[in-house]
């Protein structure tokens, strides 16, 4: 397995793990105004197919507007995922 199918998993799309004793909620939009649609178990990682501007929330890894799409119409806060640096990783959603 190369390094880019063992960071992407395959999907083509980079996976990164959540906040270690955090479970994260998955909301149906980019702030907390959106409705969960599920909730992440602790030790989870997610699969990020496209980021986006969004509400600002305060996480183990700093404040962030970034909003993580890990499936369609599902969003996570950047703030709660270890991507390693304060920014986009992925291409921003359409």
């Amino acid at each position: 397995m190369s390094q880019i199918e063992s960071l992407t998993g395959g999907s083509g799309y980079p996976t990164f793990p959540v906040a270690p004793g955090y479970r994260v909620n998955v909301r149906s939009g980019p702030g907390t105004n959106y409705s969960i649609e599920k909730v992440l178990p602790y030790d989870a990682s997610v699969t990020i197919r496209c980021q986006t501007d969004g509400q600002s929330v305060s996480g183990p890894y700093g404040t962030s507007n970034i909003w993580d799409c890990i499936g369609n119409g599902l969003f996570v806060s950047d703030a709660y995922v270890r991507t390693g640096v304060d920014g986009y990783v992925v291409n921003r959603c359409a």
